[in-house]
């Protein structure tokens, strides 16, 4: 008789997001997985909000333009400026937040 496998703990969201260069952000643009998070949200809120399918809330985001799929002007923006994000992974999405550029 075998025990079930213990279940690992949930990470909290906050312990999840982490600094990512644009390089580093890129391929997953490129599978049109990117979601762009306006800079006055609140990161881990947006990633739960998606997490927990809170979908008035994510709708008045999506109509306020703080929170979009990173568009092809997105991507040549970033690089042209080559910004450090704040990222997280709210499956299948990567969530990012620009912070400030790297040069």
């Amino acid at each position: 008789m075998h025990d079930a496998p213990a279940e690992q703990p949930e990470i909290p969201l906050e312990e999840e997001a982490g600094p990512l260069p644009w390089k580093e952000l890129m391929p997953h643009f490129a599978r049109g997985v990117v979601i762009r998070v306006a800079p006055e949200l609140d990161l881990i809120e947006v990633a739960r909000a998606i997490r927990d399918d809170a979908t008035h809330q994510v709708s008045e985001w999506i109509a306020n333009d703080q929170v979009a799929r990173a568009s092809d002007d997105d991507a040549r923006r970033w690089a042209a400026n080559d910004p450090i994000f704040t990222a997280i992974v709210a499956a299948p999405w990567v969530l990012a937040q620009e912070r400030t550029p790297a040069h």
